[in-house]
């Protein structure tokens, strides 16, 4: 053997590879399940079912029906982008006992902040969050008014402290 050449020195590459592939596997998964998780919690954020509570088209035909039926307003103050409307509208409206309780009582309308057209509305009560709650007399004048997102039980609650001379049969 020739001893002028130096000593060849064990090859750390395999070595390397096989680490890195097992931590590329862990992160590959991990970003998956992590997107995964992500893009179910956006759909369940965003995500609203139907509800048979009879809004009126808009504020100036809930004031028509209100005059009408001498029933008070409620107006639901929302965007299409307001997550805790949304969980609003899958926990409080969707519910049965609220159904009957707002149909019954109450002539409702929604007013999307993002319409053009509500900014009269807007403006009369002062809005400046979502998701907010007036219940108003026929004639416009605010009787409760909650802003931000309420569970039903606070809902609930709210409609209790109304006179009951104000609202019959609740």
């Amino acid at each position: 053997m020739n001893d002028n050449q130096p000593p060849i020195a064990p090859s750390t590459e395999p070595a390397s590879q096989s680490g890195k592939a097992k931590s590329g596997g862990f992160w590959k998964w991990f970003w998956l399940t992590f997107l995964v998780l992500s893009l179910a919690y956006a759909w369940y954020s965003f995500y609203a079912p139907s509800n048979r509570i009879a809004w009126a088209a808009n504020y100036s035909t809930a004031q028509e029906q209100a005059v009408e039926s001498d029933k008070p307003i409620l107006l639901f103050f929302t965007g299409k982008w307001c997550s805790p409307c949304q969980i609003m509208k899958r926990q409080v409206w969707a519910d049965d006992q609220v159904m009957a309780a707002v149909n019954e009582a109450f002539i409702p309308v929604t007013i999307d902040v993002g319409n053009s057209n509500a900014s009269a509305v807007l403006s009369q009560y002062g809005v400046r969050i979502t998701p907010t709650t007036i219940i108003t007399d026929p004639k416009g004048n605010v009787l409760q008014l909650q802003q931000g997102g309420m569970s039903k039980t606070e809902f609930l609650d709210l409609l209790e402290k109304l006179d009951p001379a104000t609202v019959q049969n609740l």
